[in-house]
This record gives structure tokens, sequence and C-alpha cells, in this order.
């Protein structure tokens, strides 16, 4: 799994966290619960260990969170991101100064709990759609721009280790025309437009490998939609029946299934199986970045006691 690079960005949001549990300007000794009661010269492993069944995501990061406590502290992975994991098994091994590796337990759970979290939900939508598909590889599930601020990188990188696939990362990478554009674009024409013809106005404007959705909220507007040819067409908060003879109307109208369908809006674990069978090509859940629950994971001292 092929990690985001330590930007500056990602370096940043590391320094925040650190400078929010130790202080501003205190350095690694802005811990005194630590500095009263571990021995500053104490020298140990301790274990990274899952308490439940999940995915991880994020170990690439804990190096450079260690760093700011010590250079002492040495993180060695036994787990790769990406991977499955049962409770109780050791996914990851720390060294060092005790002292300066429990403070900066909490952080480096913080961030690798919360995306492994992602990772995990993520893998419980994809396998769900897998077991329910009626084509094989389809459809596969997407995350959106529903992300925590400042994470849309990290929490995005979460989503592909638990097998999804990202949508746009932002607003600059891709164009969306929803119904507040429609709206808009209306105004900006002197007569009344077919839909068909917004779409390949708007797409001669366009960088040639830019993506477009357009998205509709009812069939009747399905046609016109195909004919204009954007990427995708996002069928919003349409019924699995709705999604099916959309799917069906596609199909019939285009010989190599595009633009490809993208079905959106009130997906969730319960009624994903209704979704899965309709043939769409993609389901987009916001869940699984603004939801997910995190991955429990804790860290374990190796006292050296039998």
């Amino acid at each position: 799994m092929h990690s985001p690079p330590m930007d500056a960005h990602i370096r940043e949001l590391i320094g925040l966290a650190v400078t929010e549990d130790i202080g501003q300007g205190t350095g690694p000794g802005g811990d005194p619960t630590t500095e009263l009661s571990i021995d500053p010269h104490w020298h140990a492993s301790a274990y990274l260990v899952p308490r439940e069944d999940g995915v991880l995501a994020g170990s690439f990061l804990i190096p450079e969170i260690l760093g700011h406590y010590s250079k002492e502290l040495i993180y060695k992975p036994l787990m790769s991101d990406g991977q499955k994991v049962s409770a109780g098994c050791r996914v990851g091994a720390i060294s060092g100064p005790v002292q300066r590796m429990l403070s900066a337990e909490r952080v480096v759970l913080n961030f690798f709990s919360r995306l492994s979290g992602i990772a995990t939900l993520t893998r419980a939508y994809v396998d769900c759609a897998a077991r329910h598909s009626t084509i094989p590889g389809t459809p596969a599930i997407c995350d959106t721009r529903k992300t925590t601020p400042g994470f849309r990188v990290l929490e995005k990188y979460a989503v592909r280790c638990g097998g999804g696939v990202n949508h746009r990362m932002a607003l600059f990478d891709g164009v969306m025309l929803k119904d507040n554009h429609l709206v808009a674009l209306a105004r900006r024409f002197p007569t009344p437009m077919p839909l068909a013809d917004v779409v390949r106005h708007l797409r001669q404007a366009l960088p040639p490998n830019m993506p477009m959705w357009l998205e509709i909220d009812s069939l009747e507007q399905l046609a016109d939609a195909i004919i204009g040819g954007p990427d995708f067409i996002l069928l919003d908060n349409m019924s699995p029946k709705e999604v099916r003879r959309a799917v069906q109307e596609r199909d019939r109208l285009s010989a190599n299934r595009q633009p490809r369908l993208e079905a959106s809006g009130g997906i969730n674990l319960e009624n994903l199986p209704d979704y899965a069978r309709t043939g769409v090509d993609r389901i987009s859940v916001g869940a699984i970045t603004h939801s997910a629950p995190i991955l429990d994971i804790g860290l374990d001292v190796d006292d050296g006691k039998p």
C-alpha cells in the first residue's frame, strides 16, 4: 500500500497534535506524570495491540510522531497497512526510553486508531458489496469530501487501505455539477439549453484529463445526461429499484457501460446489499470517513517479567 508522502502538511498536523498534548515550548518534558513516575533510564519495548479485529492504516506516521519525543525511540512494523488483523495480535513494536514512549502514546494511538477505524469500516462496505454483487469487480466503494478538516489526505489513504476507491480529492481535481450548479448555469444562457448541451458546452472548457460528474435526481434526466457524455452520472438519493432501472437504461443506450453510474445518498450497511445487486458501477458513502469509529488499539509495555 503506497502511503502519502511525508510532506510539510502531514508534518504540520503531527506537530500540532504533539503541541496540543505536551504544551507549547515545553519540549518532551511537558508530561509531569511520566516525569514523576518513570525512571528516565528505563529502556524497554512496547507493542501496539488491537483490542478488536480490523484493518490497519497509518503506521507509516509512527516514526515521525516518535521523533518529536526522542530520537532514541525506534518503531518496527510487524504488520502492514491494509492488512486485516485480529484482536490481541502484535502489529508493531516501539523500543527506547519508556518515559518518552509513554508521552508519545496518545498521539500515536490517536492517528493510528482513527485511520485504522476508517480502513476497517471501508473494508466492511467493500466486503458486503462484493458478497452481493451481480457483476464481478463492481460496485466500487468510494469516499467523498466529507472528511475531517486537514486530514483529508490521510483519511482518503485509509479508505484505500480498506479496499475503497478515492473520489476526487478536492474541488480542484474534478468537476461535479450538482443541483445548485445546474440552477445557476440556467442563468448564464440567454435561452434554456437541454441538459446534454449544457454538459457538452462545459466539457469543451475543461482540461482533457479532468473528470466530470453530473448529478441527477430523477430517471427522467438520465437519457439527456448520458447523451451529454460526463464521465460519471451521480444517482442522488435514488432507491435500489430506480438505480437498477438506470443501469438497464444506460446499458440499452451505451454498449460500453459509459458513462459510469454512481449511487449516493442514504446508503448504509443495511441497505447496501440491495444497491450492490443493481449492477451500478460505484457507490459513494460519506459515512466511511465522517462516521467511522476508531479501531481500539493499545500500547502494552513489556516489563521483562515472565
